[in-house]
Parts: C-alpha cells; sequence; structure tokens
C-alpha cells in the first residue's frame, strides 16, 4: 500500500484552528493491546470544513472522541489556536469543540422540550443572563432553520431531520470554535441529508464554523469538505484538497474506497441541486 504524508496547513501549524497531533489510542482486547489510533495528525482551519473517511472500524470515530474530550486515554496533543485542549478539560474547553453524534434520538433527552434541553445548557454553562434565555433559544431555532414552535415540542414529536437540527441547535448553544459531526447524516433519508448538509454549509459560512465532518459515505463528502482525509486501521493514509482526492487519488486504499461506489449518489447529487 502506497502512503502518502500528511502535513497540516501551514496556517493551523502556527497555532490558528484546530490540530490534533501524532494521536495514538490503545485498548486492551481479550489480554492483547489493540491499536485504534496510530499516530493521526489532522488539522482543520477556521472556517474550514474537513472529511475523514473510511469503512467501518478504521479509527474515525475514536479520532473524534480524542478531539471533543469523550476519549481521554491517548497520546498525542490537541489544540485549538495553539493552545492545549487536555484530556480532562475546563468548562471553556469543553465549549471550543461540540459534537454532533450519528444518533439524534438517543443524544435528546424524551422526557424535556427542546426549550428545556436549550436552556439546561444555556444556565449550566452561564452562556446568556436567564431573561436572555427565551431570545437565545429562538435564536438557535432560527440558526438550524426551524420555527420557534419546534422549541415546545419533545424529541417524539420530531422527524429524524428535525431532530438532527435540534441536535445542532444544542451544539451551538454553548457557542464552539469546532463542531465535530460524527455520521451526522447517515441515519437520515437521502433528501433530508441533503437539507442536513447545506445547513453545515451555512453555518460554517455565517458563524465561521471550523466543521470536522466524519463519514462513510464518499458522496456527501465530496460535496460538503474542503480537505479530505482518508483513514484505514487507524492511520491516515492520504490527505489532500477534496477535488484533487477524488479526481486523482495517490494510495491504493483511497482508490479501492472510491471504486467501491458504484454510483456517486445521483439521488443525493440531484436532491443537492433541488432548492
Amino acid at each position: 500500500m502506497t502512503t502518502t504524508s500528511v502535513a497540516p496547513p501551514a496556517t493551523t501549524m502556527t497555532g490558528s484552528g484546530l490540530l490534533a497531533e501524532n494521536i495514538t489510542v490503545t485498548f486492551r482486547s481479550r489480554g492483547r493491546t489493540v491499536t485504534a489510533v496510530d499516530g493521526v495528525t489532522l488539522a482543520v482551519a477556521p472556517g474550514e470544513i474537513v472529511g475523514l473517511v473510511g469503512e467501518s472500524g478504521s479509527g474515525k470515530s475514536t479520532v473524534s472522541r480524542v478531539i471533543c474530550g469523550l476519549q481521554r486515554e491517548y497520546s498525542g496533543t490537541v489544540t485549538y489556536n495553539g493552545a492545549e485542549l487536555k484530556p480532562c478539560r475546563s468548562t471553556p474547553e469543553w465549549r471550543t469543540v461540540q459534537m454532533v453524534f450519528q444518533d439524534p434520538y438517543a443524544s435528546l433527552d424524551p422526557r424535556y422540550t427542546v426549550r428545556q434541553m436549550l436552556v439546561e445548557v444555556l444556565g449550566h454553562h452561564r452562556i446568556v443572563p436567564r431573561d436572555r434565555y427565551a431570545s437565545r433559544c429562538e435564536t438557535l431555532m432560527d440558526m438550524v432553520q426551524l420555527p420557534h414552535g419546534f422549541l415546545d415540542r419533545t424529541p417524539a414529536r420530531m422527524s429524524g431531520g428535525q431532530r438532527q437540527r435540534i441536535a445542532i441547535a444544542r451544539a451551538l448553544a454553548l457557542e464552539p470554535s469546532v463542531l465535530v459531526a460524527d455520521e451526522a447524516v447517515s441515519a437520515l433519508d437521502v433528501s433530508v441529508q441533503a437539507e442536513i448538509i447545506r445547513l453545515f454549509a451555512a453555518l460554517r459560512d455565517e458563524l465561521g464554523l471550523s466543521i470536522l465532518f466524519i463519514s462513510h459515505d464518499l458522496a456527501v463528502v465530496r460535496n460538503l469538505c474542503d480537505r479530505t482525509a482518508v483513514i484505514h486501521h487507524g492511520v491516515i493514509v492520504e490527505a489532500n484538497d477534496t477535488a484533487s482526492l477524488f479526481h486523482d487519488p495517490q494510495d491504493d486504499y483511497t482508490k479501492a474506497l472510491l471504486r467501491s461506489v458504484p454510483r456517486f449518489s445521483s439521488a443525493f447529487l440531484d436532491s443537492l441541486a433541488d432548492d
């Protein structure tokens, strides 16, 4: 297998944006040590969307958990704008990077209305004064393009796409600099996927967010991400700007990954073109 060296952009190396550097994660399984992630370096510049793609079990979700502070046992460093985000993070450090999970129904409390969920986050982290909770909740609904009436609904009264928008709103409530979307559209119908992809792109443009977009769906990554890294057996085997990677892959695994997709999701591409 040919392996391409991966260097983060110079702007990120000088301290701007997110940098996960030389991340290694090992687990003990059945009496032996398993390396889930091996020396991964990944950078996301301010206002950039970077895709991380690979098969199930490739290590991409483990990388995301390290970056978000959910996986505390690892070697290497995670920094934002040159300041280290340590495994045990302070409250401000927790706010810097927020995760959007694959299954919004599992990540949302079914007993709470949307308003209650958002107010809980705003109050715990003291994002805004109490007298601004109502207006901030409405602003968050505007950000994810949902009517204000959804604030008084519970997750059971929403579609999958609507629940994912609420999960994004809850992440945005902490005013993060980086969003990590871990298979955030894989459980949705194709037309709904396209809507959420457009939402991520709009949030990047409007808020200047950095987004790490983790997916096994190459069509989605191709249409959303500025740069893409390919992970295989816990190692980044290739990284490039997305157009170049899809047009002229260098690594044997990347070539095989691209060949494994018989269609570049014509239905998905059509839904993106359909506004």
